[in-house]
């Protein structure tokens, strides 16, 4: 805690500053944002329209699951389930602000991305461009590093504490010759 003060006619004005690490949690914020934003759109293409999540995820033109085996309702119905599952923990964690919520959640999305990565990494489809299977390769690093980087960037508080707010400590006025005023 650092603890400011500042005097002025009307006594000392004390300002306590707490040791958080605003840009930690800010960065946790904006991390936890992204993995909850894709777990959603993901999780919600794949459970209500999986048939059109198969043929063309991940959209622009890409279709990065069709060109690698048959359709499968329930797998399909399955994946979205799980990115849906994994929002709602990031999401969680989001509302409540705590950073072992979020460290949870880190560790979930590390979990499955670590697998899903070495996957798509090592089995390219014999119909995916360069291009598409680049994109496709770094679109999978990004689930279990920003995973990572949840459990690690974590402050160690579990929520942020809001700083208290000034106040001004006020002594008795003392007149010129020096005496207190009577009361």
């Amino acid at each position: 805690m650092r603890i400011s003060l500042h005097g002025s006619e009307n006594g000392i004005r004390v300002r306590m500053r707490l040791e958080i690490n605003r840009r930690r949690w800010l960065a946790l914020q904006i991390m936890l944002g992204i993995l909850a934003l894709q777990g959603l759109i993901v999780g919600a293409w794949a459970v209500f329209a999986p048939h059109s999540w198969y043929t063309s995820f991940p959209g622009f033109g890409m279709r990065w699951i069709a060109v690698d085996g048959p359709y499968n309702h329930h797998l399909a119905s399955d994946v979205g389930a799980f990115f849906l599952g994994a929002a709602a923990v990031t999401c969680a964690a989001l509302w409540f602000m705590d950073s072992l919520l979020a460290r949870a959640a880190g560790l979930g999305w590390l979990v499955f991305g670590v697998p899903h990565l070495i996957y798509h990494t090592f089995h390219r489809p014999d119909e995916m461009g360069t291009t598409s299977f680049t994109l496709s390769v770094i679109a999978a690093i990004v689930l279990p590093a920003l995973g990572l980087a949840c459990i690690l960037v974590a402050p160690r508080e579990r929520r942020p504490i809001p700083e208290p707010a000034p106040f001004t400590l006020k002594f008795p006025r003392r007149n010129r010759s020096g005496s207190r005023p009577p009361r």
